[in-house]
Parts: structure tokens; sequence; C-alpha cells
């Protein structure tokens, strides 16, 4: 088994969606980024490929690449899924924490574990996802950005 951590973090821009764990959020501002921004899933792309020691985002889908340019990352999730299967691997569980003050996470918990249990072929139950604010503290907390913490188990297969 091999354990892999992953951080994103992306400011907040006026008239961008938010794309949060692949599903659209209302909010007047969403992640600034090269593709969609999805910092909850850029942090768990980072995380599998830690745990596989396979490098970063950044290594297989650079922001200097125009092909990601507006990459909807849940496709660039299942790109590096389907890598660490072929490295051997697959998905025990992932446990993801979302840090933003707005928009309001709780309603589109269910719906995001069920995008990225389907995206990564395996249970809803293996899949975690939270949210919590830093009481109006930083970037997250004036409401300028947003963070996501994933945390993988992987198991050779």
């Amino acid at each position: 088994m091999r354990i892999g951590y992953g951080y994103d973090v992306h400011r907040f821009k006026i008239g961008r969606k938010c794309i949060l764990c692949g599903v659209e959020i209302p909010h007047d501002t969403g992640p600034d980024g090269h593709s969609d921004a999805d910092v909850p899933v850029h942090a768990l792309i980072d995380a599998m490929l830690g745990a596989a020691a396979l490098g970063d985002i950044g290594t297989h889908f650079p922001d200097s690449d125009p092909q990601w340019k507006n990459a909807d990352s849940i496709i660039l999730l299942k790109k590096t899924y389907s890598l660490i299967n072929s490295k051997g691997y697959s998905l025990g569980n992932a446990d993801i924490t979302i840090i933003t003050e707005s928009p309001k996470i709780s309603p589109y918990i269910q719906e995001m574990r069920t995008v990225i249990s389907n995206s990564l072929n395996t249970d809803i139950n293996n899949i975690s996802i939270k949210a919590t604010t830093e009481e109006k503290l930083g970037f997250t907390g004036d409401g300028s950005g947003i963070a996501a913490n994933a945390i993988v188990l992987l198991e050779k297969t």
C-alpha cells in the first residue's frame, strides 16, 4: 500500500465557473487557472501521483501546454487514474477537504462524491469529501481564494 498527499489553491475570479469535484456550483466567482481550476480534483490528482512516485499535476498537465487550456479536470483525473492503474495500483480510498468561506459546499457533497467515485470506478464509500472554513482568516477566509487537501491510499493490484 502507498499513501499520497495533495494540496492545491487558486484565487477566485469574477466570471469564472465554480467547478469543484466536477460539479458546477452557482457562485459569482470561480477558481482561476489554466484548466477549469477544479481545486479539489487537482489536489486528488497530486495525491495519487505522489503515492505512486510519479511527480505532480504540473509534470503531466503543464499550464504551458495549450491542450490543457480550459480542460475538464475530471478528464485529467481519469487520465491520471489510468496511469496509476498501468503502474499496478488501484485506489483504496480518498479523503478530500475543501477550504473556503463561500460558496457553501455541504449541499453538493453527495453529488461530488458520486462524480469522483464514478470517475475512479470505485464504490462511493471509498470517497470522502468534507468542507471547512478558516474562520475568516487568510486568503480563503477573506474570500479571495480556495484551497483543498487530499490524501489517498493506493493498493498494489
